[in-house]
């Protein structure tokens, strides 16, 4: 049942963020303000509470991503938050116009080479 659950829930994130991506490549300028506006502070939510859970301990690992046996390493999400909030290719920040980064496609690629039953919709075959 756990592994059900496990794969509706991912699937409706999945689902959740194509959405999104192709509304930020085709919607109308509209469209993208009140998206913008109601998913912006979800999203700013979202990433606050992951960060929190992964926030480092007072010898400075984090508690999801380090055990006692394993050596610290730099936790992957807060890497991951670095990478795709604050640096970038120029160095400045933002993303230039009319550029929207696609992640959810290389994301799922990553994913399901390390996992490839378990982000698939029901009824799909992994490809190897």
């Amino acid at each position: 049942m756990d592994q059900v659950l496990g794969q509706m829930l991912r699937q409706a994130v999945w689902e959740r963020l194509d959405m999104l991506d192709e509304l930020a490549s085709s919607a109308d300028n509209g469209s993208l303000l009140s998206v913008a506006r109601s998913e912006l502070p979800r999203l700013t939510h979202g990433w606050r509470a992951l960060l929190a859970s992964h926030a480092p301990d007072p010898r400075g690992r984090c508690p999801e991503c380090s055990s006692r046996w394993r050596p610290r390493a730099l936790c992957s999400v807060w890497r991951a938050a670095h990478e795709h909030l604050v640096h970038t290719e120029s160095g400045s920040g933002s993303v230039s116009s009319g550029s929207v980064p696609s992640l959810s496609g290389a994301r799922r690629a990553v994913l399901q080479m390390r996992h490839p039953t378990s982000l698939l919709p029901a009824g799909t075959v992994a490809a190897r």
